[in-house]
């Protein structure tokens, strides 16, 4: 059993990154090596629990047995074992060392409630030191799973006296470090990393420890020189080679802190080119730092969601951050799409209100601008072709080298999308094919290509070769095709003009809608709101933006009851304005029966399904302004469509339906109601 947990902890890979478990878990997948050894320890306790049952070394046998089953992951069997220890045991020791392995068997299980139970009753029991100390780290761990943070690192400090030195307890003050770093207790947890090194770890471990504390000492003291930490010195050092990445992202951070965002941007962007191998989740969180720094400070969104796409990528299904960052992607998604249609709009009616002569002249500089980027991307793509051609020809066998020092910018997942993104922006979706940018494409043919091996497909050495595209000449017919293709999408005519006013308004109103509902910035939210009532006064969206700036606003906010009374003033009779009243009312607020939405939906159904119309239509309109951009909220809405019809009558009903399509156009509900809505009127006609 010994050799088997030996084995499996020396298997156990450590992400620095996440807060690292007090105990190692349960997991049956670990075990897959050691499995023999598994095996054997149980078919020798199984000997002693069946064929000498006087013997004192039963209860022994049945906690190996146990932990045996618990590690191949067959948890009846575990369980069962442990608990006839419990049950029979005739050793008081014994029982309460059954009774630990049992309470981390729950622990894994996620049973914390059984756990705590057994925790309970320990803590009344007489322990022996060793006991003790397995209980104690067991009860810490059991708090840190169920991220009660203050209560594991407490137990932990009472934990530390009873341990000697090693590599574990080494590991176990990197663990509390961590839990007061979430906590925001840096000095606490530089106390820690600092006891890490005094305790053997291994290497990097120990470095591990170095680079949070030099983190934490920058947070706590923001003037703190750090010139004499020695990166330069740490970077060429060979023990570091597969620890670069990290030094770099520290470099990142500490840059950042200072406020030197370029800096921290360049130190980061190096960090995850160096990221590879046992780091490559290192480069998840490189591109979460650097996707961060983007949308809060740079307000470079695209970038952003670009970094945030890198990240879901090689980042762990399992880790804490993912489910966040999915979230985060998924907004900013839809985030960057309406931003840049407000962009776009902006611009094009810009553009509208110059004389014609100036709009000339300002295409041609935009198409110049292009031109000079284009030639210049060409230029760098032959100077990285050439450099390449001579790294291989210098080379033995001309092979490419394996060179982690210096990387090509397209190897960077973010800079792609980030370069996708642009492309569709001033492009569109184009079909994959040759000159696509041309209006006609008789200037270059393929047979004019053939005879230039420059144009070839491939050096010989399995690199592309880049062709030159002809320099456009201002005046020419490829020159004037794209002025004009340009022009076209001015809005230059009113209908025109209005077709852009009507798309920059959607943007901006679902701009506002994300802000609140998905970025959670309320204030972003409310100045999208405001620009959208002040450049639209008639705006179709005024009577749910009134609302949502009531929702938004902090109770203690004089202009939240503003928008109230605007609301049941202008529209008094709408369905906002119901709502603000049942809430108002009823006492249901922002937060308020938010937490199971699920439950509060089958409960109005029900009501529903039974036939009681009127009370499934009050807890509906009761709820609904707390699951407001929640997932369900069309489905409420849908319900309450419902419900209106058997309650309020014909006119009430076709109203909630016409709302339902205004409000919904993206519901997976919506073409029910449309066919709801058509034969209604069919049916009105034929009367």
């Amino acid at each position: 059993m010994l050799d088997a947990e030996f084995a499996m902890r020396a298997a156990f890979k450590e992400d620095y990154n996440q807060l690292l478990p007090i105990l190692m878990p349960l997991d049956s997948i670990l075990a897959i090596p050691v499995k023999p050894q598994l095996l054997d320890a149980v078919k020798k306790t199984s000997i002693v629990a069946e064929k000498h049952q006087n013997s004192k070394w039963v209860d022994n046998s049945y906690i190996i047995l146990g932990k045996a089953r618990l590690y191949l992951g067959q948890w009846a069997d575990g369980l069962e074992a442990l608990r006839y220890v419990y049950a029979n045991g005739k050793d008081e020791n014994d029982k309460n060392n059954a009774l630990i392995v049992l309470m981390r068997a729950y622990i894994s299980r996620k049973d914390y409630s059984n756990a705590l139970g057994v925790a309970e009753y320990l803590s009344q029991q007489t322990l022996t030191k060793d006991a003790t100390k397995d209980f104690y780290l067991t009860k810490a761990y059991l708090h840190q799973q169920n991220g009660e943070y203050l209560t594991s690192v407490a137990i932990l400090e009472e934990t530390f006296p009873l341990l000697s030195k090693s590599i574990e307890t080494a590991r176990l003050h990197f663990a509390a470090a961590q839990m007061y770093d979430r906590l925001g207790q840096f000095a606490l947890a530089n106390k820690h990393y600092k006891s890490v090194s005094k305790n053997r770890p291994d290497y990097d471990l120990g470095f591990y420890s170095s680079m949070n504390s030099l983190q934490n000492q920058v947070i706590i003291d923001p003037k703190t020189d750090v010139s004499s930490v020695g990166f330069d010195r740490m970077l060429r050092d060979r023990k570091n080679n597969d620890l670069r990445d990290r030094i770099y992202f520290t470099m990142g951070l500490l840059a950042e802190h200072r406020k030197q965002l370029p800096e921290a941007v360049k130190y980061l962007q190096k960090s995850a080119s160096l990221a590879s191998g046992k780091n490559n989740v290192q480069k998840a969180y490189t591109y979460l730092q650097l996707a961060r720094i983007h949308y809060d400070a740079l307000e470079r969104y695209e970038l952003a969601k670009a970094y945030y796409d890198s990240a879901l990528t090689i980042l762990p299904k399992d880790a804490q951050e993912y489910r966040v960052v999915s979230d985060r992607k998924l907004a900013l998604d839809n985030f960057v799409t309406q931003l840049t249609i407000v962009k776009t709009e902006d611009s094009l009616q810009i553009l509208s209100h110059m004389n014609p002569k100036a709009l000339d002249d300002k295409i041609d500089n935009i198409i110049e601008e292009l031109e000079k980027a284009r030639i210049e991307d060409e230029k760098r793509l032959k100077s990285a072709q050439l450099a390449a051609n001579n790294q291989i020809n210098l080379s033995p066998g001309g092979s490419i080298p394996n060179s982690t020092d210096r990387r090509w910018e397209l190897y960077d997942p973010a800079m792609i999308n980030q370069g996708k993104i642009e492309f569709r922006r001033l492009w569109g979706n184009r079909v994959l094919e040759d000159d696509w940018r041309r209006s006609t494409k008789q200037i270059t043919s393929v047979a004019s290509r053939g005879n230039n091996p420059a144009d070839s497909a491939s050096n010989g050495k399995g690199l592309p070769v880049v062709a030159a595209e002809p320099v456009m000449a201002k005046g020419s017919a490829l020159w004037q095709a794209r002025h004009d293709n340009l022009k076209k999408k001015i809005p230059l005519t009113d209908s025109s003009f209005t077709v852009s006013q009507k798309r920059k308004e959607d943007a901006l109103y679902n701009l506002g809608k994300i802000y609140r509902f998905d970025l959670k910035e309320p204030d972003r939210a409310v100045a999208t709101f405001n620009r959208v009532l002040t450049e639209y006064p008639k705006t179709q969206y005024r009577e749910e933006i009134y609302y949502l700036m009531y929702l938004t606003l902090a109770e203690e906010d004089k202009n939240r009851i503003v928008w109230k009374d605007k609301l049941t003033s202008e529209f008094p009779n709408s369905t906002y304005a119901r709502l603000i009243n049942k809430s108002v009312g009823s006492g249901i607020g922002d937060d308020k029966n938010r937490n199971n939405p699920v439950k509060a939906y089958e409960s109005a159904y029900q009501l529903y399904a039974d036939g009681n119309f009127t009370k499934a239509l009050e807890e509906i309109e009761a709820d609904l302004p707390a699951y407001k951009g929640s997932m369900l909220e069309d489905k409420f809405a849908l319900l309450r469509v419902f419900l209106v019809g058997k309650v309020r009558g014909r006119e009430s009903y076709l109203q909630a339906i016409n709302e339902f399509v205004r409000l919904y156009p993206g519901s997976i509900y919506l073409p029910r109601l449309k066919e709801m809505q058509e034969s209604r009127e069919i049916s009105v006609g034929k009367r």
